[in-house]
């Protein structure tokens, strides 16, 4: 299972991102089932929408509601508890609460690669690419 992060989601649905051909190649080769969580689509969302790219935004959700070929965790509360004490030993490190809330999930999955831009997923244990 490879799990996708909010950066690589934003740099696959933006083709001006000067990491957008890197990502989709990673994605558009990767045999594996991807998964992602509710909180990082809702980062991503949130960022399209910040940056003026309000189609994108909306194409965005349909891709990663609609299935996709993508599946998406929705956190338990369990899971949010677990990030909020995650997050209160490495929100100094500079770990988001959603970083947290992907950690656990990784951990809790045993998931051991993710595609990510974001330099603390390197912190978590796993192989990150590309």
């Amino acid at each position: 299972m490879l799990f996708v992060d909010t950066g690589a989601w934003f740099a696959r649905f933006v083709p001006t991102d000067p990491n957008h051909q890197r990502i989709k190649a990673c994605l558009d080769a990767n045999r594996q089932p991807l998964i992602t969580t509710d909180y990082c689509v809702d980062e991503t969302l949130t960022l399209l929408v910040a940056r003026r790219r309000v189609r994108l935004a909306r194409e965005a959700a349909r891709l990663l509601f609609d299935g996709g070929g993508t599946r998406l965790h929705f956190l338990t509360p369990d899971e949010i508890c677990r990030a909020a004490i995650l997050f209160q030993a490495q929100a100094s490190a500079g770990w988001s609460f959603t970083d947290c809330t992907s950690k656990v999930v990784i951990d809790e999955l045993k998931i051991t690669m993710g595609v990510a831009l974001d330099a603390h997923f390197r912190q978590f244990g796993i192989a990150v690419v590309p």
